[in-house]
């Protein structure tokens, strides 16, 4: 593994070499992988919820060469930190998160690529700060996952409980010690969308070598259940915040049949939301991680949205943004 760099404003790498990222926050680093030139036009990539940033080492390299990818480990998953005891894991703190990271590369626009949790991150992202992003590609993913306003104070009080509960016990019940072959099976099991070798992908910043074997990298407390939710309609009005292009590809075996269930009305109005504002919304073959079982799937799509929405449009603004780094 590449050594953690403090930060990227040095690194000089050719068209698809690949970097490791650092970047400090205040309660200790934020870290990922580059790929690209220094004068690539920028690309954030983010990932999903408990997966890592190598959930894009097969897709990136079959991007275009002319853009600079700099996917991040999110707070609490892969490589990066944990939030401070008591904390709370919420789609706010993650997209500051964000805030946080292109304020580092001193990136003041750029497109977001990003899959499942990651997309609603971009999404949120995209409608708040609507003149810092030119183009977004949702991977499985709607950008906004509303809940019925008659639900959602319930998992607001399922959280602070399992928080509770999660803070009260003890450093030895929360140590969970596997053998590399024994996690493979246990993130096979949690996530079956996932191939064998993607499973070995995400566990190259998964996992950490302990004493009697290997441990999980991520944050237990991110499977507590999330606080704070929104309800259709402020999710609509978010939407229609983002100035961005955006391409939204679905996977028939994918998030629909894994997470939507009874709200699949709901979806269905975000969807419909994307095509009247002239989005492209594409559905294709495969699951909820195609992106990275058979990256050769997604990458024509996400090429021709880049090269046609991204790279045809003058580089200069971009040139002098990632000059800086």
């Amino acid at each position: 593994m590449l050594q953690a760099l403090k930060g990227v404003r040095h690194l000089n790498i050719s068209a698809m070499e690949r970097a490791e990222l650092s970047i400090p926050v205040p309660w200790g680093q934020l870290r990922g992988r580059v790929w690209g030139p220094d004068d690539g036009r920028p690309v954030l990539c983010l990932h999903g919820w408990s997966d890592n940033c190598g959930t894009f080492n097969t897709l990136i390299p079959l991007l275009p060469k002319e853009c600079r990818y700099v996917a991040v480990d999110l707070a609490g998953h892969g490589l990066s930190s944990h939030r401070p005891p008591g904390v709370f894991y919420t789609p706010p703190t993650y997209v500051m998160d964000i805030r946080r990271v292109v304020d580092s590369l001193k990136w003041s626009r750029f497109s977001i690529i990003a899959h499942s949790m990651g997309g609603n991150i971009a999404g949120t992202f995209s409608s708040l700060y609507p003149e810092m992003v030119e183009a977004v590609v949702l991977l499985d993913s709607y950008g906004f996952f509303p809940i019925d306003q008659k639900k959602m104070y319930q998992p607001m009080r399922q959280g602070m409980d399992e928080m509770l509960q999660f803070d009260k016990q003890t450093a030895e019940e929360k140590k969970r010690v596997y053998t590399y072959e024994g996690a493979v099976e246990r993130l096979s099991a949690a996530n079956p969308s996932l191939s064998e070798q993607s499973v070995r992908i995400l566990l190259e910043r998964g996992l950490v070598q302990v004493e009697g074997g290997v441990a999980f990298t991520r944050d237990f407390r991110i499977n507590l259940k999330n606080i704070i939710r929104m309800t259709l309609e402020q999710s609509l009005q978010l939407h229609s915040g983002i100035k961005a292009p955006m391409l939204v590809i679905l996977a028939e075996d994918g998030f629909e049949k894994l997470f939507v269930g009874e709200d699949k009305n709901v979806f269905s109005t975000i969807i419909q939301a994307y095509k009247d504002r002239n989005h492209k919304v594409v559905k294709i073959p495969g699951d909820h991680h195609i992106h990275l079982n058979n990256p050769e799937v997604v990458a024509p799509l996400v090429s021709d949205f880049l090269m046609t929405k991204v790279l045809t449009r003058p580089a200069k603004q971009a040139k002098e943004q990632t000059s800086k780094m």
